[in-house]
């Protein structure tokens, strides 16, 4: 690889980072660097102001440079809705937005549509279900504790203990995220598990150390970060959905199989799992991704950027070349609402770039409309309807 080459894989990944609100003020200086020495103007600036920073032609002109040839053609449009202060304090600066927009069809009718906002419509919390082994139904939500004799929980996360299972039947619970929801829980034998919107997963509440743990994900998604095995005598984690079984000994991956999507997606972070179906075992390696159709009974795989599949456990959503209608129904799913496409068209508009949990829904539509990427919107109840 030249230098050249080095230096642009080196840039865009920093811009990833910047577009992704995590560049450390160091990195932001480089980067900002790199945009002067494509002015004619070379000076460098002791104090940048936020005009400075945020400029629609700083992120152009560095894609301009660095972008590969065969996407030349593409017309790219950035948009910003947060601002940040200083250069120093970005660090700090939670997630802002910024769509890249890649438009598949012909522009949309700059006809003017009155737009309806009268939402009630907010944004998801840490919020679930525990079934306990008697079938009674306790919720967890912020503010609220929950406490018994191997089980704990703040509100915002459920805590096991390890106990010794010298029970002959094994007891299970059960985890229901509900749409608007997020949930973190501690399993008894130290694995973490994040669980996105509408999921449910099955799980012992206690496991006996050199048999197999066994996790049921019923649907949803669900974040996976493993306790070794050599902590538990030699005990594999399993997590099984319908007849598909990923096989661990001690690793971090995800797993996404909705109920209304026919893929299961397995997608592995870090460490080594297999793949168990139809009798097969697929090893996958970081950043590589399975994908098994439920409607062909088929399953492909693929190398992937990780980030962009797990960071809805960080309070972010990233899309990297997502439709319009795909990323409707991921927003869908955190802010509870019901979406109708009017204009069918702007369903297949592709996308990539970061939205921060937080970002109020009105404000992403308010921003699609400016772009004209959509002509416009309106709020009835929980339904989200886009012209």
């Amino acid at each position: 690889m030249t230098d050249s080459e080095i230096n642009k894989k080196f840039f865009r990944k920093l811009i990833e980072r910047y577009l992704d609100g995590l560049t450390t003020a160091e990195e932001l200086k480089l980067l900002i660097n790199y945009y002067e020495s494509f002015q004619k103007n070379n000076e460098w600036v002791e104090e940048l102001g936020a005009e400075n920073i945020i400029k629609e032609r700083m992120l152009i002109n560095i894609l301009d440079a660095i972008k590969d040839e065969d996407s030349k053609s593409q017309k790219v449009i950035s948009l910003f809705n947060r601002k940040i202060v200083k250069y120093a304090a970005v660090a700090s600066v939670a997630i802002f937005m910024a769509f890249y927009f890649f438009p598949n069809n012909n522009n949309q009718n700059p006809e003017t549509i009155n737009t309806v906002v009268n939402s009630s419509i907010e944004g998801g919390t840490n919020k679930a279900t525990l079934t306990r082994e008697d079938g009674s139904n306790i919720a967890l939500e912020k503010g609220k504790n929950y406490n018994s004799d191997y089980v704990v929980s703040n509100g915002e996360e459920l805590v096991y203990s390890k106990t010794n299972n010298s029970e002959k039947e094994i007891a299970y619970n059960y985890l229901t995220i509900p749409r608007g929801g997020q949930f973190f829980v501690k399993l008894a034998d130290g694995t973490q598990v994040w669980l996105n919107s509408e999921s449910k997963i099955k799980y012992p509440v206690s496991f006996e150390d050199g048999k197999r743990r066994i996790v049921e994900l019923l649907y949803g998604e669900a974040y996976f970060d493993v306790s070794p095995s050599t902590q538990h005598k030699g005990s594999k984690f399993i997590v099984t959905k319908d007849n598909h079984e990923i096989e661990v000994l001690g690793t971090e991956f995800n797993i996404k199989a909705y109920n209304d999507e026919p893929d299961i997606v397995t997608t592995l972070v870090h460490g080594k799992i297999n793949v168990n179906y139809q009798d097969k075992k697929y090893l996958l390696l970081p950043d590589q991704q399975s994908n098994l159709n439920r409607n062909s009974n088929t399953i492909s795989f693929q190398t992937v950027d990780v980030y962009y599949e797990t960071s809805w456990k960080m309070g972010v959503f990233s899309f990297q070349n997502k439709s319009l209608k795909d990323i409707m129904k991921v927003l869908a799913r955190w802010y509870d609402f019901k979406v109708e496409f009017k204009n069918i068209k702007v369903e297949s508009e592709l996308f990539i770039g970061t939205l921060g949990k937080d970002d109020r829904i009105e404000d992403i539509l308010k921003n699609l409309k400016e772009l004209g990427i959509i002509n416009g919107f309106e709020f009835k109840d929980k339904k989200i309807i886009i012209e």
